[in-house]
């Protein structure tokens, strides 16, 4: 299995508030440090309400594309669960299982190795230039649990072998981004300091200068 480190440090994505109501759909956000957080960042709040980034098969075909992943060039095969309702059921489990993970709690992860059970692959050689030899893995995309597999993959990978003193929730109250803390002091706080930590920042100043109005 491949492992997925959570020492990518991705730089802070800034999203104004201006930016956020140009449009209802919420463009993904890769600022987790790891793919299976960065998958459940997919449901974010915006303007106080949660809003869900995956409301098609395409914005599902669209992430995977963005987060570096293989993904068919058409639409998903026709399956009695489609790609989308695959997608937000693998989201909701890898979700419950970090939370129980994070409060040193068993979880049941049924549904996780459901898909992990769709993850198979083989290697093949790639020799196009006399230096230039590589590896790639070819999985089949002919389900949704297949193509959703490698994320699978990461968040086992996540559970199994992250340390999850670092593996966090940021701590503005509204929001509900998770993200791994790869920073040299583990002291991160914020899902992104363009965002959360700024409105924190703006937060704290004014409320200093109330208290010493008073």
């Amino acid at each position: 299995m491949p492992r997925f480190l959570v020492t990518l440090c991705p730089s802070p994505i800034h999203l104004t508030p201006s930016q956020r109501k140009r449009t209802s759909q919420p463009r993904p956000l890769f600022l987790a440090g790891h793919l299976a957080l960065d998958f459940l960042n997919t449901r974010m709040r915006v303007d106080g309400k949660l809003v869900d980034g995956l409301r098609r098969d395409q914005d599902v075909l669209q992430w995977l594309k963005q987060a570096g992943l293989a993904a068919p060039r058409i639409g998903p095969p026709a399956a009695p669960m489609s790609l989308l309702d695959s997608a937000r059921a693998l989201r909701e489990s890898i979700r419950s299982l970090v939370e129980k993970r994070k409060a040193g709690r068993c979880g049941h992860p049924v549904v996780l190795n459901r898909f992990l059970s769709a993850a198979q692959s083989h290697s093949r050689l790639v020799w196009n230039k006399p230096r230039s030899v590589t590896i790639e893995k070819i999985r089949p995309r002919d389900t949704p649990e297949a193509i959703l597999a490698p994320v699978a993959e990461a968040a086992a990978d996540l559970l199994a072998t992250a340390d999850f003193r670092l593996v966090k929730r940021c701590e503005d109250g509204v929001c509900v981004f998770w993200f791994a803390d790869c920073t040299k002091s583990h002291h991160r706080r914020w899902c992104s300091m363009g965002i959360c930590g700024s409105r924190q920042k703006v937060a704290s100043y004014r409320r200093r200068l109330r208290e010493r109005a008073e």
